[in-house]
């Protein structure tokens, strides 16, 4: 079954840092690249970053840039979330998908991330 989960998230003061992972699932997936989005309370999903899994060429939402960083471990087919410098409005539901090189996306169900001010 394919599938993404997401783990890391929890709650954090503001300036705190967090790390998020999101592995894939079977190993033997094709993997384009693989991106993460965030969700806020009341809000529409907007993308976050995104990492191209042979390249590794990598592209960022214009609020979390110098914050953020995506890394990945393709051996473990893992990707990563490094945040820092956490603000109260960083607080959403932060969500992972792998899209496969034939385009289809494997969504994951989410980690929480809440940042206190």
């Amino acid at each position: 079954q394919e599938q993404v989960v997401e783990s890391g998230g929890g709650l954090v003061e503001a300036g705190g840092s967090l790390r998020l992972s999101c592995v894939a699932s079977p190993r033997s997936l094709s993997i384009a690249d693989m991106a993460w989005s965030r969700q806020a309370p009341g809000k529409e999903r907007k993308f976050v970053a995104r990492i191209n899994w042979i390249s590794g060429s990598t592209n960022y939402a214009d609020d979390v840039k110098g914050r953020f960083t995506i890394s990945k471990d393709n051996a473990k087919n893992t990707v990563f979330l490094d945040m820092k410098s956490l603000k109260p409005e960083d607080t959403a539901i932060y969500y992972c998908n792998a899209k496969r090189l034939c385009g289809r996306e494997i969504w994951g169900q989410g980690t929480q991330v809440t940042v206190s001010s």
